[in-house]
């Protein structure tokens, strides 16, 4: 089941048929006791509606807060150690890699975010910035995963290079976060074997592409969760961002005008301008 988030409502895609979700916001859906099997019944008793116009979506999220995961790859260890490493700030990401207590900051608030199609953009004061294709949790307020999407976590590789303090503003502002295109329903883990892929094209020409797997995350998802979940609270539920496999060259950066086109096995695809 694939919930989908448009100007009408929400959209419940089950077996390529569509149905209305009584429904309008995802805080109150995450605000059931069994949202699963709940939006498992809809098939049997919702009314049935029109195919989503994809280019039409609206992020899928409510109120939800936005976090991160960070270093949960090897490559993406790696790409921080090389940024960091004339700040000084190298050994810090080989030693959280290896660490017991994972790295988690805050992403987004819901209103920076966006959704299928909607314009990503890049810090006016960055030189170097990339797209950070990621698997994205959906959590219940008990802590619970209730489903996945794709996420981007545009990140200003320079700025957090020259001190890991600015890690914040590398990756916290206006529209550095896009989510969808719709959440992914399900209480179970994705195979290790799902596969995340990304393509940038930039004047009709891909100029990088890249892809691994959830094999290689080193982290599970239910251990991110418990660590975020550790003596915070979140009434309406919150968004995991869970880390980066996937890391452009250290000679690439993004333009404006350039198409990120993520995709994840299972979930579909989630594509943005840049500007």
């Amino acid at each position: 089941m694939i919930l989908f988030r448009t100007a009408a409502g929400f959209i419940l895609e089950h077996e390529r048929h569509f149905y209305a979700v009584p429904e309008k916001s995802l805080d109150d859906l995450l605000a059931r006791s069994d949202p699963h099997a709940y939006l498992g019944s809809l098939p049997h008793t919702a009314p049935t509606a029109a195919p989503v116009d994809e280019s039409k979506l609206l992020p899928p999220i409510g109120t939800q807060e936005v976090w991160a995961a960070g270093v949960t790859y090897l490559r993406s260890r790696a790409a921080r150690m090389a940024e960091s490493k004339d700040a000084g700030g190298g050994d810090f990401y080989d030693r959280v890699y290896s660490a017991e207590r994972p790295e988690l900051f805050f992403k987004s608030v819901a209103h920076k975010v966006v959704g299928p199609h909607g314009t990503v953009r890049l810090r006016s004061d960055a030189v170097w910035s990339v797209p950070e294709p990621e698997l994205a949790l959906l959590i219940d307020p008990g802590g619970r995963i209730a489903g996945y999407t794709i996420g981007n976590d545009m990140s200003s590789r320079d700025i957090e290079g020259q001190n890991p303090l600015y890690l914040p503003q590398a990756k916290v502002y206006n529209r550095s976060c896009a989510l969808g295109p719709g959440i992914l329903i399900s209480q179970d883990p994705l195979p290790a074997d799902t596969s995340i892929s990304i393509e940038i094209e930039r004047s009709a020409v891909t100029v990088f592409s890249g892809a691994t797997t959830l094999a290689q995350m080193k982290r599970q998802p239910q251990e991110l969760v418990d660590y975020l979940y550790r003596d915070q609270t979140f009434p309406t539920g919150c968004f995991l961002l869970t880390g980066t496999g996937v890391v452009p060259p250290d000679s690439f950066t993004l333009q404006p005008g350039d198409i990120v086109r993520i995709a994840i096995e299972g979930i579909g695809a989630l594509v943005n301008p840049v500007a």
